[in-house]
């Protein structure tokens, strides 16, 4: 089995690319071994001791290192347990885990006036922002709007990035003015 790599805007952060599906529908994210019990392999990765994240997308696995680790020293080490996890056929989650911890569909009441806005910019973070976020080994999601405020927040490799202000600002919230009007900025959280 061969397991590509690609690096990210993050330089904390490492694509893994296996070849095959990892999650078959929607996304998980990892900030803590606690949070990682859930899924054997995710627990495997912060078992090395030099992870600060782990993030499951459709088609790869993205790695936070933690601060002052070398990929150079790491990736040999996150191949090996990416390897022996697929290899071995194992589950991705823990039988009777929290698979999918709910998250909440939205931080931030949406007002039921606001319903054609938010479909729109729910539409839009969904067909265009979240494919191209992917792409770059992490993913944004809508938490609420408020009063002309979109609050998204931003997982795998976009968390934390040093270029995350500027995506979110110049990428994401241009994007979002131009098509709802209403939309005046947009928020992490």
């Amino acid at each position: 089995m061969l397991i590509q790599t690609e690096t990210t805007p993050n330089p904390a952060t490492l694509m893994f690319l296996p070849g095959r599906e990892v999650m078959g529908a929607g996304t998980r994210d990892f900030t803590t071994p606690e949070e990682a019990e859930a899924s054997p392999l995710a627990e495997a990765i912060f078992s090395t001791g030099e992870v600060d994240g782990v993030f499951f997308g459709r088609d790869f696995i993205s790695v936070t290192a933690a601060p002052g680790v070398e990929w150079a020293r790491l990736k040999p080490e996150i191949l090996t347990v990416l390897l022996d996890h697929f290899s071995s056929e194992a589950p991705l989650f823990r039988p009777g885990s929290a698979a999918d911890i709910a998250v909440p569909a939205s931080d931030i009441p949406d007002n039921p006036e606001d319903a054609d806005i938010v479909a729109q910019i729910r539409d839009l973070i969904d067909t265009r922002i979240r494919p191209a976020v992917a792409r770059d080994g992490g993913d944004i999601v809508y938490r609420g709007y408020d009063k002309g405020r979109v609050y998204l927040a931003m997982q795998g490799a976009c968390a934390g990035c040093p270029s995350s202000t500027m995506t979110l600002k110049q990428g994401i919230e241009s994007l979002l003015k131009h098509y709802v009007p209403e939309v005046e900025t947009v928020e992490a959280v």
